[in-house]
């Protein structure tokens, strides 16, 4: 990767603390940490559409009470929310039809959470996943490092379902540091043979309280060696938390970013970010 290219995009407002989104038929998903809904924007009328995730759906939910959704993929007709898993009531995994926006089933992963901090060597209080992908065959998720032990690791799971019919593989990850701050996985996003995560520098020991934000990172991951193979600082302000596929020619590949603001301002600012191959 040649030069990178970070601009604004667009500014949503009625969206906050967004954490994770997609990009199709020209429309945005979106997800937001303190919400219980999939919102919905749509770039030709600019119109915002809010789809409950949970039954008694809000859109600013209390931190100690919130799902904590912070991860969201898609694959095929089928989109799938991950809770964090920081707290015992982060652990909700919804499946929504893509189509429709309704909810399809909502599971509990507290099972494959337990396993996935027994197998990684993660402590609960170091385990935080802010990314999922599925590319029908197998699952990514992805676990900030942001806790005391710096734990940024992500788990490929394969099997029949994430309740009780799975086995996995654990890779862990040192990242490039910012002003000597490591930067800790905040999502990741799979296009063919590659994944390409996104990951911030902030100054906590804490997967639950906030800290400063001291930039963040673009990176990719081979996914035959599971190595990095790509890095390179995007951004010295912004806690940037949400990557979607935009755009791909043989000479660039596009992204939209979202930025997560840690605060109960209902707005949230869209980035497109361009790498040149």
């Amino acid at each position: 990767m040649d030069q990178l290219q970070l601009q604004f995009f667009l500014k949503i407002i009625g969206l906050g603390s967004a954490s994770g989104l997609i990009y199709q038929d020209n429309s945005i998903l979106a997800i937001g940490d303190s919400s219980a809904y999939l919102y919905e924007y749509q770039l030709d009328n600019q119109q915002l559409q809010k789809h409950p995730l949970l039954y008694l759906a809000a859109e600013i939910i209390t931190k100690k009470q919130k799902p904590d959704f912070e991860a969201i993929t898609q694959h095929q007709a089928n989109i799938y929310v991950f809770g964090s898993g920081s707290t015992q009531n982060r652990n909700t995994m919804v499946h929504v039809d893509a189509k429709t926006k309704k909810v399809i089933a909502t599971n509990d992963l507290t099972n494959l959470y337990a396993t996935m901090q027994s197998f990684g060597e993660i402590k609960p209080d170091d385990f935080n996943i802010e990314g999922a992908i599925y590319n029908g065959q197998d699952w990514f998720l992805v676990n900030r490092g942001n806790g005391k032990k710096s734990k940024n690791a992500i788990f490929t799971i394969s099997g029949n379902n994430l309740v009780d019919d799975f086995t996995m593989v654990v890779n862990d990850y040192k990242l490039p540091k910012i002003k000597n701050v490591e930067t800790s996985f905040t999502d990741a996003i799979q296009v063919d043979n590659k994944i390409y995560f996104l990951a911030t520098a902030e100054d906590t020991v804490s997967t639950y309280d906030d800290g400063e934000i001291l930039g963040s990172i673009i990176g990719r991951i081979d996914v035959a060696t599971m190595e990095i193979d790509f890095h390179k600082q995007v951004s010295n302000k912004h806690k940037l938390e949400g990557i979607a596929l935009y755009n791909q020619t043989q000479e660039s590949i596009s992204f939209l970013i979202c930025e997560d603001n840690d605060t109960d301002l209902q707005e949230s600012t869209i980035y497109k970010l361009t790498l040149t191959k």
